[in-house]
């Protein structure tokens, strides 16, 4: 109804207007009803068809909302249980973290989305030129890029707003301003204004430090003249008792070194602090500048609290040494006291308290420096344990003969079989002992020769000691001779002991006494014994023995023949000197 009172209207007025005939206009008012009802019609039906697709779009669209509204929720809820087990990559450039990102971007996990943002916030704001207004945020239908320029920095996604509570757009706008602020302080570092005022100052240290060192050397050169004429009247030879280990000359020769040294060293330390300076003039050799500083100052600091934390262990390694020290004394008292005989101890003989002391004083130092060592500096570790397990591996090996002979030259210590000075006799030695020491014995001979013998031989030899016989029973010297049937034994006996009391040496009493040894086919054998307390003259004792026997049986006319020669000769002429020959006395 309404579109028909249109059409009659527009009719109306279309007659009013027109003046034509009647007919024809009633004519071209119903064609154009006609048309007009057509198009009205066909529009109708074009927004019928539009009102219902736009009603389709409508409900497409609340359902794609409602869709979105809880895949949204959804989001939410999962990034809500992730907060407190993610702990998110920080973005930290030059030691300053600017932002943490949780979520990924496609397959880029978000550690390699902050290391890539580093880089271009590094090279950008490290340019020489830089221009203020050049980052900011560029807006598409997924994502939120944050540029420099034409160059992409960060993209922040709608997972990185969620995760903040924030849409992307307010997160990129203030992940912006953070990351210009950072882009500008390192151009206010990097920039080229701060490279020509580091090279300026550069160039003043260059020139400070030339002038330094030539005023050092002309400094060091002047107190060298001083140094001479003072060491020229001042200094003294080293020397060690009557040995002179280092002249004038010698010694003034090291003072110098020694300057010199010293001369080199304050000039390379005025290098060191030279070089720390220029490198920290620019940021990008400052971390060289640590690394220099580090070298010098990181021994001394090691060393400093080294020595600080090892003051403790050091108190406990100076107490023990004292309380051993002086243990050793009492030791050394005690030993010197028995030596010296004014303190006696029942089957504790004299001579054993040297040895006795050495051995304890052994022991003790091997106590102390087995409550030592676990104080030592690095004495826990495996290389310390490996060169101690190694040198004991190399000491116990090489070492073998050497303890054995240690160990027997402890034993005959206290088996005391002979003294320094006693005349002894070894296997076929004979001769003094002039030394005993842990390994060896040596002994001189008769005739001068020092022999040296092994503890552990000596241990395993018969030993006699002439000395020590000779002081507690009197040492005998014996010799025999061999006479014929014919002469009396009573003139022998007679002869013998008068020639050995005429003897130096032989004592007159006990009196030496003879002894029938043997009555063999064609003589008899005679011996003759006398006590002597001179073991170490035995030899020069037998030597005039034997003279004195010589002569006392040439003067009774009695000749010593040896084996097979009777008294009654045919032909043979009597062996004795012709001054004896006279007849025998008869007795």
């Amino acid at each position: 109804m309404k579109y028909k009172s249109l059409i009659t209207f527009f009719s109306a007025i279309l007659m009013l207007c027109l003046p034509l005939s009647a007919q024809e206009e009633q004519e071209q008012v119903a064609s154009s009803q006609d048309s007009l009802i057509r198009d009205l019609q066909q529009q109708l039906q074009e927004m019928k068809l539009q009102r219902i697709l736009m009603a389709e779009a409508l409900d497409r669209a609340d359902r794609s909302a409602q869709l979105d509204s809880v895949a949204q929720a959804r989001r939410r809820h999962r990034v809500d249980s992730l907060r407190l087990i993610t702990r998110g990559a920080p973005l930290i450039v030059d030691g300053d973290t600017l932002l943490i990102l949780y979520a990924q971007k496609g397959g880029m996990l978000p550690e390699n989305r902050v290391e890539a943002a580093k880089e271009k916030i590094e090279d950008i704001g490290r340019q020489l030129t830089l221009r203020l207004d050049s980052v900011h945020v560029f807006d598409s239908d997924f994502f939120t890029d944050i540029m420099a320029g034409e160059e992409v920095i960060l993209t922040i996604t709608d997972m990185d707003g969620l995760w903040l509570d924030k849409t992307r757009q307010q997160l990129a706008e203030e992940y912006a301003t953070i990351i210009q602020g950072k882009i500008e302080e390192l151009h206010d570092e990097y920039g080229l204004r701060k490279k020509l005022w580091g090279i300026l100052l550069a160039v003043i240290i260059i020139v400070i430090q030339y002038i330094l060192i030539r005023l050092t050397n002309r400094l060091f050169r002047y107190w060298r003249k001083k140094l001479i004429r003072w060491a020229m009247g001042v200094l003294k030879p080293i020397s060690i008792k009557d040995y002179e280990l280092l002249d004038t000359h010698r010694v003034g020769i090291i003072l110098l070194n020694l300057f010199n040294i010293l001369r080199i060293s304050v000039i390379i330390l005025q290098l060191f602090a030279s070089l720390s300076l220029l490198f920290s003039f620019f940021p990008e050799t400052k971390t060289i500048t640590i690394t220099v500083l580090g070298y010098i100052w990181n021994p001394f600091k090691d060393i400093i609290l080294s020595i600080i934390n090892y003051l403790p262990n050091l108190f406990k390694i100076i107490v023990i040494y004292f309380c051993f020290r002086y243990l050793v004394r009492g030791i050394h008292y005690l030993a010197n006291e028995i030596e010296n005989g004014n303190l006696k101890l029942n089957g504790f003989y004299p001579d054993w308290a040297a040895p006795t002391f050495y051995i304890l004083r052994v022991l003790c130092y091997s106590l102390m420096l087995v409550m030592i060592w676990p104080l030592l500096p690095n004495s826990n570790s495996e290389i310390f344990q490996g060169v101690s397990v190694f040198i004991g591996l190399i000491v116990s090996l090489g070492s073998t003969s050497i303890i054995g002979n240690v160990i027997a030259g402890m034993v005959m210590t206290y088996m005391r079989p002979f003294h320094i000075g006693d005349y002894i006799k070894v296997g076929d030695t004979v001769g003094e002992v002039i030394e005993k020491t842990v390994l060896v014995t040596r002994i001189r001979t008769l005739k001068n020769e020092i022999i040296t013998i092994q503890n552990s031989n000596l241990l395993g030899s018969q030993t006699s000691n002439y000395t020590e016989a000779a002081k507690v029973y009197g040492l005998i010297v014996h010799t025999k001779v061999t006479i014929g049937y014919d002469v009396p034994w009573q003139l022998i006996k007679k002869i013998m002991e008068s020639a050995a009391l005429d003897t130096p040496g032989i004592k007159k009493n006990p009196k030496p006494f003879m002894r029938t040894t043997a009555l063999d086919d064609f003589y008899v054998e005679y011996e003759i014994n006398a006590f002597t307390a001179d073991a170490k003259n035995m030899t020069r004792i037998y030597s005039d023995l034997h003279q004195n026997l010589l002569k006392r049986f040439f003067e009774a006319g009695v000749e010593i023949m040896s084996p097979h020669i009777f008294a009654r000769r045919d032909g043979i002429d009597t062996q004795m000197p012709s001054d004896y020959l006279t007849p025998p006395a008869n007795n």
